[in-house]
């Protein structure tokens, strides 16, 4: 049974991973629905929270019927992490994630996410602060270190610990790496075979299926697994149950209902068009990339509507 503080999440969990423009409360909720055991937010920027910009409290928007949720915070500045957190509380989740993980330029190239691991000392003040700050539990998501000669994970894991989280999440790629190459999860496993580790650590990179999990669980004995980009348009992925191309095709249409009910219909769209382009339910339809273009490019639900019932007849053809 894997506890996060006081958080149960039974036997071999699997997670939805904190993505931006890609965990909104729609999407969350179908993953939930079909078996994730944990899902995050998209990750909310520190210096945002603080000054109170619209779109980004927004983000801090959850259900109940989605809990057990975590609300993922990124920042380089020590009071602006502290203060976020103390925000990001109030909203009730339940748990805080700092994210020292993100590759992008605009957040790794700022000192903010991976490009904290350039800075190990600050790493570990925003993560002791936030801890001290809150009285939900505080866990953290990063990467095996900046680059190949500066793996630092092994360490960094005790150093962590030491801080007060009460889990780890680990994508075994360094910042270098971005999301190319293979994920490497040998020091993933060395960090849950340390005997001075006993706070979760979650396995996170290259997670395709429940197959794929059950693998991880197996070989690197981690507590839970994280699935991100293979998530996109198929919050199926949490199932054990196989689901009909009609049945996949009915709740990607029901997640563009709900993002367009929850917003509106232009945001709405925008939300569910990514997921609906790299959905792989499309995968077995000739010359796709017209369809995926018009998907795209679609503004009315009407439209995409259309779009969806064309994709549905020409897959039973």
């Amino acid at each position: 049974m894997t506890k996060i503080g006081n958080i149960e999440l039974g036997e071999r969990p699997v997670f939805l991973a904190p993505m931006e423009d890609v965990t909104d409360i729609g999407f969350r909720l179908l993953c939930k629905r079909f078996g994730a055991s944990m899902v995050y937010t998209e990750f909310v920027s520190a210096e945002a929270l603080v000054r109170d910009i619209k779109s980004t409290v927004q983000k801090l928007t959850i259900a109940d019927e989605e809990r057990p949720v975590g609300i993922q915070i990124y920042g380089r500045d020590i009071d602006a992490m502290v203060d976020a957190a103390k925000i990001v509380e109030q909203a009730g989740p339940d748990l805080i994630d700092l994210n020292f993980g993100c590759p992008v330029k605009k957040v790794a190239g700022k000192g903010a996410g991976a490009g904290m691991l350039q800075n190990i000392d600050k790493l570990l003040d925003i993560t002791r602060k936030v801890v001290d700050a809150v009285n939900l539990p505080v866990t953290v998501k990063t990467r095996l270190g900046w680059n190949n000669d500066n793996l630092v994970i092994t360490t960094l894991a005790e150093q962590l610990q030491d801080c007060g989280i009460k889990a780890l999440t680990i994508h075994g790629r360094t910042r270098a790496q971005m999301y190319t190459g293979d994920a490497d999860w040998t020091l993933i496993g060395e960090v849950k075979r340390n005997p001075r580790i006993h706070i979760p650590i979650i396995g996170n990179g290259d997670i395709k299926s429940l197959d794929d999990a059950d693998r991880a669980f197996d070989q690197y004995g981690v507590d839970a697994v994280m699935i991100g980009r293979a998530t996109f348009g198929c919050p199926w992925i949490f199932s054990r149950k196989e689901l009909t191309l009609d049945e996949k095709i009915d709740v990607l249409e029901e997640q563009l209902h709900i993002n367009v009910e929850r917003i509106d219909e232009r945001r709405g769209i925008l939300h569910t068009r990514r997921h609906l382009a790299a959905s792989p339910v499309f995968k077995g339809i000739p010359d796709f990339r017209q369809t995926r273009i018009a998907m795209l490019r679609a503004e009315k639900m009407d439209e995409v509507m259309q779009i969806l019932e064309q994709c549905r007849e020409r897959l039973r053809q």
